[in-house]
């Protein structure tokens, strides 16, 4: 199954466009799997409360690393309502292969509404090993390697160390479009090229 999450505010916004393409590909090359779309913008994911809390610390507690066990930490009414809003969420990454993300930079990271739902969707210790993340990004400058800005590149930096680090996925790939600024700046106006071959370079990515 792909898991296909967009967290942009934008409509039609580039990472958008990118993880669309992407998705129309990977369901072309293969029929018949399952698919579920999230849009994290539009119909935002609760930020977690205490009673999500208290869940957590159950799982910790008792040293709980099946994802199949983790309801045994509801105990009360609170801890329920909690439980209803993640349980959905979680069923869709434990039965997804693919988990495809589209995001923008915001303020050098990510939305707090992907914020929001990686908050629902994660408990100590827990394991996705097997599966693939793909992420499509758009950013309003130019933050690859070697560029000045590249230290403060909190959206590809975060998200990959997350999901290697939190969930031992060795499988997460990156699909940038850049200087999307460059067409509203005036002052970045004269790099518009560069966008465009930016944009062109990541279309191909994920079409391929």
């Amino acid at each position: 199954m792909l898991l296909h999450l967009d967290a942009s505010a934008r409509r039609a916004s580039f990472s958008r466009r990118l993880s669309a393409a992407y998705a129309e590909t990977w369901r072309a090359a293969h029929p018949g799997a399952g698919y579920v779309h999230r849009d994290l913008a539009a119909d935002p994911v609760p930020h977690i409360g205490e009673a999500w809390t208290e869940l957590c610390d159950y799982v910790l507690g008792h040293e709980i690393t099946d994802i199949a066990r983790y309801r045994e930490a509801v105990r009360t009414p609170a801890q329920q309502d909690a439980w209803d809003i993640l349980e959905p969420l979680l069923d869709e990454v434990v039965a997804a292969e693919v988990i495809l993300i589209g995001t923008p930079m915001y303020n050098f990271s990510i939305p707090s509404s992907l914020k929001a739902w990686i908050d629902q969707i994660t408990f100590p210790k827990m394991s996705l090993k097997g599966r693939s993340f793909v992420v499509t990004g758009a950013r309003g400058g130019a933050y690859g390697p070697g560029t000045p800005r590249e230290p403060v590149d909190h959206q590809e930096r975060y998200l990959r160390d997350f999901f290697k680090g939190h969930f031992a996925v060795e499988d997460v790939t990156f699909i940038h479009v850049e200087m999307v600024n460059a067409l509203t700046d005036p002052a970045l106006a004269k790099r518009r090229e560069e966008h465009e071959a930016s944009l062109a370079a990541a279309l191909k990515e994920v079409t391929r």
